[in-house]
């Protein structure tokens, strides 16, 4: 049974809609070619975009996995990250999987539902395309990275945890913890706050980013549990915000890095305003979480 038909569809939509509110903007042309393909499996059918950055040996590339939040979509998603424009500086592969309007109305990825929370559903296509350019491409299945906003970022801890043989380290931005709930009222509870969340059980090198304004998905979510030794906390600015960094350390490798961004809101912190949910203000998510994949 489709996701869609899994809830009422009133509620469905609210859940949907109240997780992320705010319109989508006009993009600038960016230039980059993402062809798009698509990928099957018992689960259903997702497209995927695939950005590799030429002047770059192909074979070996590291590879990041980016799952968009609700309302937005690869080329969104790219645009509001910076994500390709750093592909190219840096020489790796992204790909974006795109959610499907049947499968949520507002293209949601369903973190909220127990199905997608294991190795099947939509994890199992996320994987399956993971695999599929790994395989195609010749890309570095060493260094396979995923990382997500908000619901892509729940989706992003639902991958290491439902696949941890797969991925190196995750990154989540704005987002839930794993299992952080089994269906639609505990949805809105986790968002606001309260009842259960962070219930890992990998311990994958896990880099967080959440704005303490943020009145969609309350930054509670982001103070994710795990083992270690805490090293330091340290208290900054970039790019017109303070910021606290929190590190985790265990068996001389960080385990665990969380930014906490002082008024910053539901967006991806020092983001392109050519992207939706993106503020350009505050560090650089994007080169911050590429640093911390590079010394996982």
């Amino acid at each position: 049974m489709r996701a869609s038909r899994l809830f009422h569809p009133a509620k469905l939509i609210k859940t949907t809609t109240a997780i992320q509110r705010v319109p989508r903007v006009r993009r600038a042309p960016q230039g980059e070619s993402m062809p798009t393909a698509l990928f099957s499996n018992a689960a259903g059918t997702r497209s995927y975009s695939l950005y590799v950055p030429p002047h770059h040996t192909m074979r070996g590339m590291p590879l990041l996995v980016m799952l968009h939040g609700c309302k937005q979509d690869p080329e969104d998603f790219a645009a509001g990250t910076r994500m390709n424009r750093l592909a190219d500086e840096l020489g790796f592969a992204v790909v974006y999987p795109a959610q499907s309007a049947r499968a949520n109305v507002s293209g949601c990825w369903n973190w909220f539902q127990p199905v997608h929370q294991r190795r099947e559903g939509e994890p199992s296509l996320i994987a399956g395309i993971t695999r599929e350019v790994v395989t195609r491409y010749g890309f570095d299945a060493g260094r396979i990275y995923v990382a997500g906003f908000s619901a892509g970022g729940a989706m992003a801890a639902v991958m290491v945890n439902a696949y941890p043989e797969l991925y190196a380290a995750v990154g989540i931005h704005s987002g839930l913890g794993y299992a952080a709930a089994s269906d639609v009222s505990s949805a809105f509870a986790a968002m606001r706050g309260k009842g259960a969340r962070n219930a890992s059980t990998t311990e994958i090198p896990l880099i967080v980013f959440h704005g303490d304004g943020d009145t969609t998905v309350h930054p509670s979510n982001g103070e994710h549990a795990t083992t270690g030794t805490l090293e330091t906390v340290e208290k900054g600015h970039a790019n017109g915000r303070a910021y606290t960094r929190t590190l985790r350390n265990a068996e001389g490798r960080a385990v665990l890095e969380h930014w906490l961004v002082h008024g910053a809101g539901h967006a991806w912190s020092g983001g392109s305003a050519h992207g939706t949910y993106a503020d350009p203000k505050g560090p650089d998510a994007s080169r911050e979480m590429l640093r911390f994949f590079a010394q996982s």
